[in-house]
This record gives C-alpha cells, sequence and structure tokens, in this order.
C-alpha cells in the first residue's frame, strides 16, 4: 500500500545499527554501490520527484535511512512512557497517517526534523557530492572571526528538504496541516543552531578564534517537539477572500484551555480528535500486558483496568571500583524486582 503522500519517512522496525559508512571505491566497486544505492531509493517507496532527488547524489539515499532510524528511535524515546508508544510497524503506521491526530502532527515534524539534520550532518561530514560544510558568509563581524572547523550545512539541507518534501498546497486542510506540521521540525532544528569557537595564540591567548555552526543533539529536538505536541491545537479551514487560497484557522467550536487561538507558525496542529489507543485497533496494539511504572503511569497506561505485579530476582554488577592498571572490578548483587504490567 503506497503511504499518504509526503508521508513521513518512517519504514519498520529499526535499531539504530543500520549501517550508515560510505567507504572509499574503486571504479568496479562505484558501479555496484551507484547500482546499490539507485535499490535504496526505490526501496523507500518515494514519490517520483522525490526518488530523483534521491537518485542524484549517492549520499542521499544513506541519509535518508540515517533519518528514518533517528526519527523513529527519538519518536519511540519520546513516548516511551505514554499510551501510545510510537508504535510504527506494519497497519498502525499507514493508519495512522490517513487521519490528522496529534500522534500523525508529531510524526510529520519529527520526521523533517530528521531529515534536516541528517542532511546538514552528511554535508559536514563529507558525505555528499552536492554540499559541503557550511562557510557561513552571513555572519557578523566577519574579519573578527578566523573561520574554521567544518559546520552542518544547515542553509543546502533546508533547501533540500523543502525540495523533497514538497510545496505548499492551497486547497486540502489536511495536506496544507501536514506541510505546516513538516516546518515545524525544520524551525525547530533552525532555532536551535550555535556557534561553537576555539581560541588559538600564545598561552591561550585569543589572537585567532576558529568557529563553526552546530546544531543541537537530535534528543534536544525531540523534547522541544514532545513539548510542542502536548500544546498543539486542533484546526478547521477558512478560504482567504483575497487570494481564494484555504488558511488554517481556529475550529468554530472553541477547545477548553485553547479558545479561538490562533496557531502560530512554531505550533503543532491537527484536525482530528485522538483514539484513546486503549484497546487494539487499527492505530496501535492498546496497552494488555505493556510494561508500566508503579506511581508514575501506570494509572494512565493501563486505562483503569489495573496491573499485574510480577516479583523477579535479579544480579546485577554493583560496588565497581576502578584497579590500578587498568581493569575494573566489581561484586555482583541480587535483588528482587517487582515488575507492573497492564491488564488485559
Amino acid at each position: 500500500s503506497c503511504p499518504h503522500r509526503g508521508a513521513p519517512l518512517f519504514l519498520g522496525r529499526l535499531t539504530g545499527n543500520e549501517p550508515l559508512t560510505i567507504l572509499p571505491l574503486t571504479s568496479e566497486m562505484e558501479e555496484a554501490a551507484v547500482k546499490a544505492h539507485y535499490k535504496v531509493c526505490d526501496r523507500l517507496k518515494l514519490e517520483k520527484k522525490q526518488r530523483r532527488m534521491c537518485r542524484r547524489d549517492p549520499g542521499v539515499a544513506e541519509t535518508l535511512m540515517e533519518a528514518i532510524s533517528m526519527s523513529a528511535l527519538e519518536c519511540q524515546y519520546q513516548f516511551r512512557f505514554e499510551r501510545w508508544n510510537c508504535t510504527l510497524e506494519g497497519r498502525y503506521r499507514a493508519s495512522l497517517l490517513k487521519r490528522g491526530f496529534k500522534e500523525t502532527a508529531f510524526l510529520y515534524a519529527i520526521s523533517s526534523a530528521g531529515l534536516t539534520h541528517a542532511m546538514a550532518k552528511a554535508c559536514s561530514a563529507g558525505r555528499m557530492e552536492r554540499c559541503t560544510c557550511d562557510e557561513a558568509p552571513d555572519l557578523e563581524n566577519r574579519e573578527a572571526w578566523q573561520w574554521g572547523g567544518c559546520g552542518d550545512n544547515l542553509k543546502y539541507s533546508n533547501k533540500f528538504v523543502k525540495e523533497f518534501l514538497g510545496r505548499k498546497p492551497n486547497k486540502d486542510l489536511r495536506a496544507r496541516v501536514d506541510f505546516h506540521n513538516n516546518l515545524v521540525g525544520m524551525k525547530v532544528i533552525k532555532a536551535g543552531v550555535e556557534t561553537t569557537c576555539k581560541c588559538h595564540g600564545v598561552s591561550g591567548s585569543c589572537t585567532v578564534r576558529t568557529c563553526w555552526r552546530q546544531l543541537s543533539p537530535f534528543h534536544e529536538i525531540g523534547k522541544q517537539l514532545k513539548q510542542k505536541y502536548e500544546t498543539s491545537l486542533k484546526v478547521g479551514s477558512t478560504t482567504n477572500e483575497a487570494t481564494g487560497e484555504g488558511d488554517i484557522s481556529p475550529p468554530k467550536k472553541s477547545i477548553p484551555g485553547h479558545s479561538d487561538q490562533i496557531p502560530r507558525t512554531t505550533d503543532l496542529v491537527y484536525i482530528d480528535d485522538s483514539p484513546s489507543f486503549c484497546l487494539m485497533s487499527r492505530y496501535s496494539p492498546g496497552t494488555s500486558g505493556r510494561k508500566c511504572y508503579k506511581d508514575k503511569n501506570c494509572d494512565s497506561i493501563c486505562c483503569g483496568r489495573g496491573h499485574n505485579t510480577q516479583s523477579r530476582v535479579v544480579t546485577r554488577p554493583c560496588q565497581c571500583q576502578v584497579r590500578w592498571c587498568c581493569y575494573v572490578e566489581c561484586k555482583q548483587c541480587t535483588q528482587r524486582e517487582e515488575v507492573y504490567t497492564c491488564k488485559d
């Protein structure tokens, strides 16, 4: 089945250990590598234009795979204590993407953020043919800085991702909402760029400064997008009379706590109320048998059905000491541990 147009690039279950390196190539290997990267592009079920963009630079296929893995793992990390724990395998992913839930909004944002982050890093790591380090010509006070290091190339990355994800649609509300949430992911990346500098000179004097731009760690991006998910806004559609184009607007019925709040360009937005995710459905496997943490989330995750408690004995290294030279010596400690799981 074909994913929703412009859908986030999550594929199957990922471990995060997928190989991400490109090795030096001989000409025969180069030909094989080109075929291999074409294969990856074809396997990703991309639209025609996206496949063309994927094929034109061998680094793109690898970067897409990295973005998919990174985004999926971060989503699972951010939702690990929630009823919906970012279950993306099989039909759950496809069903979620057909609806405009706030979980779907998060998927679009984390997906575009992952691609933007991975692409900027791939440029600075020299894994792309079409881009290199960020040379940041627009930095203020340029003469005072000796540009060095290798900055993450957000300028190229933003341009690539915008083209890859497609232009702003003007009619269909759902497509506009997806486009808006994609941009939120990209904006969070941009807001987290920092300039890092190192001083050079006699005994640490700063006669020359080498500076470069760095993106925030992706965990930080995930955390910010999770906060935006918590405060996401439900929207409807209006038509701009001057242009005849559709606009995103607050829904007619006001939402408690969100009365007629007009969404900002940095808010995640959604159009459908989410299911409870308590019971198995086309959107999730439900929470039956899910591990929970007593006094933290068992009541919420188990949806009032209660939880089972199992006692088990675990052995772990403890009282570790570093010995000269060069190993760590530990005792083995045995302790009884309670495990809580949701009732059916």
